[in-house]
């Protein structure tokens, strides 16, 4: 499964774009698909890269105490993934504010990629610079509600804990 994800991954996402506004209609469904597509490759790879690096002594525990498939993932594995999962949404949710944008580039008549394109095309800097602020404050307030939520999920990692000095040897 992995190299067909890495198929899709390569495709330029403003090709694809127009395709999926033939499949889906000019209404917002091509522009959540596009964020999607753009969002879910980093996801994917973190959470792969989280569930590989389960410690393998807690898997054979888990085996030895007669755990579920199921149960060793909700309990070791998912948990274990958490922080490498979060960091993987941290950089999707940044990408899927692009990927809503390049969605409106092709058929949108309103929304900010719209607006960016007719600023662009009218030489309008203070209504480019207005826009581009705006989508940067979305991605951020998007960042940090990624933030908020990793705070909530695990309040126990390291990535939590903020600077903590390195004490000398």
């Amino acid at each position: 499964m992995y190299p067909l994800i890495l198929f899709a991954q390569v495709i330029p996402k403003i090709a694809i774009a127009p395709i999926l506004v033939v499949w889906f209609g000019f209404g917002l469904t091509p522009k959540i698909v596009l964020a999607v597509l753009i969002a879910f490759f980093p996801v994917v790879v973190s959470a792969v890269a989280g569930l590989r690096s389960t410690d393998p002594e807690l898997l054979e525990l888990s085996a030895t105490m007669g755990a579920s498939r199921w149960k060793t993932f909700r309990k070791i594995r998912f948990p274990g993934a958490l922080p490498q999962l979060m960091s993987g949404l941290k950089v999707a949710v940044t990408l899927a504010v692009v990927g809503a944008v390049v969605g409106e580039f092709v058929g949108a008549d309103r929304g900010l990629g719209y607006v960016l394109l007719l600023a662009s095309g009218n030489l309008d800097a203070p209504l480019l610079f207005a826009d581009l602020i705006l989508m940067s404050l979305i991605g951020v307030v998007l960042f940090l509600l990624v933030e908020l939520l990793e705070r909530l999920l695990i309040p126990w990692h390291a990535s939590r804990r903020g600077n903590v000095a390195l004490a000398a040897a």
